[in-house]
C-alpha cells in the first residue's frame, strides 16, 4: 500500500479538506474529530499491529466491530491513521493463535473487564463473534488505496476475511475462545444466526421480545435468528466476490457471488414481511416475524439483498418523523415501539453513528442519494448543535433522537461516554464527506470519484486535497462554475455526467 507514517508529527497535512462556505460551523467540528481521533491511535509494545486504533472504551480490550468502523473514517487519512492494519490484531489471536501483550491496568478500568487495577493481564479481543464486518472495511478502503499487491496477500496468502466468513458458518455451540474474553454466542442454524444483544452491538435492543415492551433488559430470545447476522454475511461475501474481481479472479468471484446470492434469496425468502414491507428477525422454528422496528433491518440494504422497489419501502420509514426519522433520522428503534425512549436508552431509541452509516451506505447501493443527503445533513447539523450547545462540548458514543444531547445508557439515566471517537467521528468525517457534501463514491482502481452534488447547499462547496490511489486533489464548485485540480488524470462524475480530469488544473461549466 501507500508508505505509510502513522507517527507523523505533520499528520494534518494528509487529511482531506471539506468545503462547503454555507456551513462555516463544520469545519471546527470536523477537526475536532480528528483530534478526538488521533488520540486513539495506541502504542503499546507486541500488539502484532502497532501503532493500531483504540477504540476509545478501555485499555485491557480489543473490539471488532468498533475497529471495523473505525476503518471507515480512517480510510480517509490511510497514510497517518491505522485503520484496516489495526484488524491484524484480530486476525493474528482468532487465526494464528497468537496472545497479545499484557498491560497493566488502571484503577478507571470497568469491572466487566474483570481486569484487576495494577496486576498485569493481558489484552483481549473483547468478543469474537461481534458483527463480521472485517470484509466492510477492508474493501471500503481498498477503493481509496487502489493497492492491487496488498489484497493479494490478504485474499491469497492470509485468507482472514475467508477465515472470518466460515469460522461464522461454522460456529453451532456456545464456547470460550482463546484469547477472547467473553463467551462466543453465536449459532449458525439452517436459515440464519441466533445471537445475543452484546455480540449483535446492540446491546439493549428490544428485538425478541414477546410482548408490547420488554420484560428483561436483553430479551436475548434463543430461538430469534437475527436480520443483521445474515446480511452482514451476505455483505462480506458480495465483498469478497468484489475483491476477486478487482484481481481479475473469476473463478473466485463466481464462487462468492454464488454464497452471497444463497443469502440473498434467503434473506428475501423468510424476512421480508409484504404486509408490513418491512425486513423483520424471525423465529428459527415456524419462522413468525419478531415485528420490532428497528435499524437493525436497513443492513439489508447495505448487503444489497433487497430489491429496488423493497429498498424504497425501506427508506421511507427513514423519512417519517413518527417512525424512524424526524429532526434526527436513522434512529435505533421506532418511535412506535413500546420501548422507545426519548433520551435514547442506548440502543432504544438513541441514533448511532455506525448503524447510521451503513444504512447510508445502504441507501447509495440503490441509488438514492437525496434521500441519502437529507439524513445525513440532519445527522450533521444535529451533531454540531450538540457539540455548540451540550456541555462539555464534545462528539459522544450516541445521540438522543430528541432534544440536542446524547443518548442515555441503558438506565437511561448516566449520559453515554464523551470523546468518542472511536466510532462516532463517522458522522463529521465520512457522513460529511459522503452523504453530506455528496462524494459518495472514489474508486482508486478505475480512477473516479462520482459526486452527489447536493441541490440544498448554496456557495462554494467540495473537498481540497483528497487523496485516493497516487491521486492527490482538489475538487470545488460555486454556482456553474466547477475547479478541479489534480496531480494525475481521472474521471469525475458530477450528478451521473462524466468530465476526464487531466494532470494540472480543469474548468467545468455546470
Amino acid at each position: 500500500m501507500m508508505n505509510k507514517n502513522f507517527k507523523a508529527p505533520d499528520w494534518k497535512t494528509y487529511l482531506p479538506r471539506p468545503v462547503c462556505e454555507a456551513h462555516k460551523e463544520y469545519e471546527a467540528f470536523y477537526d475536532k474529530a480528528w483530534e478526538l481521533a488521533r488520540d486513539h491511535v495506541r502504542d503499546i509494545p507486541g500488539m502484532p499491529q502497532n501503532p493500531y486504533m483504540d477504540e476509545a472504551f478501555c485499555d485491557t480490550q480489543v473490539w471488532i466491530w468498533d475497529s471495523c468502523f473505525m476503518s471507515l473514517f480512517c480510510k480517509f487519512a490511510q497514510e497517518v491513521f491505522p485503520g484496516v492494519e489495526t484488524f491484524q490484531n484480530f486476525y493474528d489471536v482468532l487465526y494464528h493463535g497468537k496472545t497479545l501483550p499484557l498491560i497493566t491496568p488502571t484503577e478507571n478500568e470497568p469491572e466487566w473487564t474483570r481486569a484487576t487495577p495494577g496486576v498485569p493481564t493481558n489484552i483481549k479481543v473483547h468478543i469474537a463473534d461481534n458483527p463480521p464486518l472485517f470484509a466492510f472495511g477492508e474493501y471500503e478502503n481498498a477503493l481509496i488505496h487502489g493497492d492491487r499487491d496488498y489484497l493479494r496477500e490478504l485474499l491469497y496468502d492470509r485468507q482472514s476475511l475467508q477465515r472470518h466468513y466460515e469460522w461464522f458458518e461454522s460456529q453451532h455451540e456456545i464456547h470460550d475462545i482463546p484469547g477472547v474474553l467473553e463467551k462466543s454466542h453465536l449459532i449458525c442454524e439452517r436459515d440464519g444466526y441466533r445471537w445475543e444483544g452484546g455480540r449483535s452491538g446492540m446491546d439493549n435492543t428490544p428485538r425478541g421480545r414477546t410482548g408490547e415492551c420488554c420484560e428483561r433488559e436483553r430479551p436475548n430470545n434463543p430461538d430469534m435468528l437475527w436480520i443483521d447476522a445474515i446480511c452482514q454475511q451476505a455483505l462480506s461475501a458480495r465483498l469478497l466476490s468484489r475483491m476477486f474481481a478487482l484481481l481479475g479472479d473469476s473463478k473466485n468471484e463466481a464462487l462468492w457471488q454464488e454464497k452471497f446470492l444463497a443469502k440473498k434469496q434467503l434473506v428475501n425468502d423468510l424476512y421480508w414481511d409484504e404486509k408490513d414491507a418491512f425486513y423483520y428477525d424471525i423465529d428459527c422454528n415456524d419462522h413468525h416475524f419478531y415485528k420490532v422496528v428497528t435499524i437493525a433491518s436497513y443492513w439489508a440494504l447495505t448487503a444489497g439483498v433487497a430489491t429496488r422497489e423493497q429498498a424504497l419501502a425501506m427508506a421511507a420509514r427513514l423519512k417519517d418523523p413518527t417512525d424512524l426519522g424526524g429532526t434526527l433520522p436513522l434512529l435505533s428503534l421506532s418511535k412506535q415501539d413500546g420501548d422507545y425512549s426519548k433520551t435514547g436508552k442506548y440502543w432504544r431509541g438513541s441514533m448511532w453513528l455506525p448503524t447510521a452509516y451503513a444504512t447510508l451506505k445502504g441507501l447509495a447501493e440503490y441509488g438514492l442519494y437525496d434521500d441519502a443527503h437529507e439524513a445525513a445533513f440532519k445527522i450533521m447539523a444535529y451533531m454540531q448543535k450538540t457539540y455548540a450547545q451540550f456541555e462539555p462540548h464534545t462528539i459522544w458514543e450516541c445521540y438522543a433522537p430528541e432534544g440536542y444531547r446524547p443518548g442515555t445508557q441503558t438506565n437511561d439515566k448516566t449520559i453515554c461516554r464523551p470523546n468518542f471517537c472511536g466510532w462516532s467521528a463517522l458522522g463529521p468525517i465520512s457522513i460529511y464527506i459522503e452523504y453530506v457534501l455528496g462524494f459518495h463514491t472514489i474508486n482508486a482502481f478505475d480512477k473516479i470519484v462520482k459526486w452527489a452534488k447536493p441541490r440544498d447547499i448554496d456557495g462554494k462547496i467540495g473537498i481540497q486535497n483528497l487523496r485516493f490511489g497516487s491521486i492527490v486533489t482538489d475538487i470545488v464548485a460555486e454556482e456553474t462554475t466547477c475547479r478541479v485540480s489534480t496531480n494525475a488524470p481521472y474521471t469525475l462524475e458530477i450528478n451521473g455526467k462524466a468530465y476526464a480530469i487531466g494532470a494540472g488544473e480543469t474548468v467545468i461549466t455546470l
